[in-house]
Parts: structure tokens; sequence; C-alpha cells
């Protein structure tokens, strides 16, 4: 890059960050100025009831949420996922048919004479999915060399920088004085983590890179090419699973809040006991009773991707788009990235009242 360029980003985000600065300063100073509401007050006015009213004639409001419709068809939304796992377990491949689209190419090495990846690499694909007018701006994110090599030590922390740098890059642009009207959103709003369907048990790497990751991004666990086992091998790799994660303390996605009414609450019940999904991925189609279905045949018979008596994954289909995409989405921006923007804004608070004060 041009040294002239370097000099110019820097200067800018120089400049972003005295704004912070500044801004966290006159916040200090308003609070000073006047006495503090307790916690006691602040409870006393979110319990004051307020009374319903029903309008004695049609008024209109309720037209409210097809002019939210409206608004956001035409603008379209907005989903980044990130495929974490060895190569070889079938990412792209689950992708593609999630969304039934060929939306990435495999990063596996194809040829004997291919080299192989030293690094966990970043590699980012966007899409645009249009469904009964519906747009849907995809962002894929893949990490081929991930576990690829004999020592595998901090082979996550390329991804778990890359989510992080993702909600720098969207504080910078919240924070900054002439802000789009619409930020664009790159933050991470989903992880699949792949596993490999040994049948025993979770691998440390496993483990640590899941709890990891589960304190930046909603982490959904998938045991890839199930079709490997039987069912009973993968019925018992799933409680063995379930009960390491509970172990290790590894708090995966969905999360429960008070928000949640009682129906919400039991799905995300089942969901957890679904977790992980074994699923199989396939973007052939082959013949069952004389319907095409996307399977994967071979000479013990045919595995049908959207039979729920062969894998799940059709539950993680429905899961990811049918159920809790808008969810994924929100509990990004409220938990994960709230987290990380309190953490930001605290340190750079901190920097300014122990900065020491110039003489007027």
């Amino acid at each position: 890059m041009d040294p002239g360029v370097r000099v110019k980003q820097a200067n800018k985000f120089s400049a972003t960050l005295d704004s912070v600065r500044l801004l966290l300063v006159a916040e200090n100073f308003a609070l000073s100025s006047y006495p503090l509401l307790s916690k006691d007050t602040f409870k006393k006015m979110a319990a004051v009831a307020v009374d319903e009213i029903r309008a004695t004639s049609y008024v209109g409001f309720d037209s409210i949420t097809q002019q939210i419709e409206h608004k956001l068809l035409k603008r379209g939304f907005q989903f980044n996922v990130i495929v974490v796992g060895q190569t070889g377990l079938g990412k792209s491949t689950l992708i593609n048919t999630i969304f039934a689209s060929h939306l990435i190419d495999s990063k596996g090495r194809l040829e004997s004479d291919d080299p192989v990846r030293q690094t966990t690499e970043i590699q980012t694909v966007s899409h645009v999915i249009v469904e009964n007018g519906v747009k849907l701006r995809l962002n894929i994110v893949d990490t081929p060399g991930y576990g690829d090599q004999v020592n595998n030590e901090n082979c996550w922390d390329p991804i778990v920088k890359y989510i992080k740098d993702q909600h720098s890059a969207y504080l910078r642009k919240e924070l900054t004085a002439m802000r789009d009207r619409y930020i664009q959103d790159t933050r991470i709003h989903c992880c699949l983590y792949f596993i490999s369907p040994t049948g025993h048990s979770l691998r440390a790497i496993d483990v640590i890179v899941m709890k990891k990751l589960s304190e930046v991004v909603n982490v959904v666990p998938v045991i890839a090419k199930a079709d490997s086992l039987t069912l009973e091998e993968r019925e018992a790799f799933k409680q063995k699973i379930r009960a390491e994660l509970i172990y290790h303390n590894i708090r995966l996605y969905p999360f429960d809040t008070d928000d949640n009414d009682e129906e919400e609450v039991q799905l995300n019940e089942t969901i957890r006991n679904v977790i992980p999904f074994a699923v199989v991925g396939s973007e052939r189609s082959v013949i069952i009773e004389g319907k095409s279905v996307r399977g994967r045949k071979n000479r013990w018979g045919v595995v049908n991707v959207e039979d729920e008596n062969h894998c799940e994954f059709m539950h993680l289909r429905n899961f990811l788009t049918r159920t809790h995409l808008q969810d994924l989405i929100e509990t990004t921006a409220q938990i994960h990235y709230e987290a990380f923007r309190s953490k930001q804004l605290l340190a750079l608070k901190e920097g300014v009242q122990q900065r020491p004060a110039t003489n007027q």
C-alpha cells in the first residue's frame, strides 16, 4: 500500500478516536452535572402500568406492520455466516444444500500436487438470493486451512480476529459524524462449526475453539457426513458431545431471554435437544420412488438429504432460515456486538480519565 494512503487512513482513524474521546468527556461532564437516578427509581418507572384504550372507530395505525414490511422488502436483508471445520467435511456442499444454490466452491486439495495450506485463511463470498420477492444478501465466510496442520496451536486466532474486526469496523462506522443512513453490516451472525464423525468424543481442539468462538459469535455445531455413522452410533455420539459441552461450560446458541414467550422457550428447548445437528449435504439429485430428491447414492442404498429419518438436515435448514434467522441477527447485535462495544468504549473512557489534564 502507498505510504501516503497509510498516513491518510491513520489520520482518519485517529480523528475518529479523538471524536469518541470528546464524546465521552462530554458525557462525563453532563452526567456529573445532574444527580443520577437510582436503580430502584428506574424499576418503579418501568413498573408503572399503562392503560389500554380501544379506539371508538378505525384509525388505521394497524397498517404500520405493512409499512414496515414494504420498506424492509425494498431494502432487503443481510445474513453473514462463517463455516469452520477441517478440510473434507463438506462445508461448501452443506451451505449450497441449505440455500438450494451453488454459492461456494470447495477449497479442498483435489490434486496430489496442490500445496497444503500452512495457515488458516479467510475467504468471503457474497451473493443476493431472491425468494418470493424477498432479497437476502448472503455473505459466506470460509476458513480453508483450519485444523489441517500437524501442529494446530492457535489456528483459531485468525477466525476470532476476523469476527472481532467486523465488530470493530461496524463500531467505527457508528461513531462517524457523517455516518451512512444504513450501515453495511458485516458482523457474523452465525458460525457453523463442523465436527468430524468419529463416533468417539470431541477433540481437544474442538473444545477449545468452540469455547473461544462462543464468546464472540452464535455457534451452531453440526456433525458432518453423518451417513458414515449408524443411527445408534449417531445418537450415542450426539449424547457424548452434549455431555462434553455441558462439562466444559460451552454456551451455544440459541439463548433464552426474558423477552421470549412460552412458545419460543419451548422451541429453543427442542433445538437444544437436537444439537449437534447430524447432517448430510448433497447438490446432486437422485431418483427415489419416481421422485427427484437431493441425496447421495452408494452400493448400500440412497440417503435422502431431506428425509428426517436419514439425517437432520431439515431441522438445521428450518432452524437457520425459517424459525431463527431474525433472532440470529438480533442476538449478534444485542449480545455479542453490544458486549464488544461496551468493552471498547469503557477502555476509551478509562484512557480519557487517565490522561493528565493540560494546563490552560
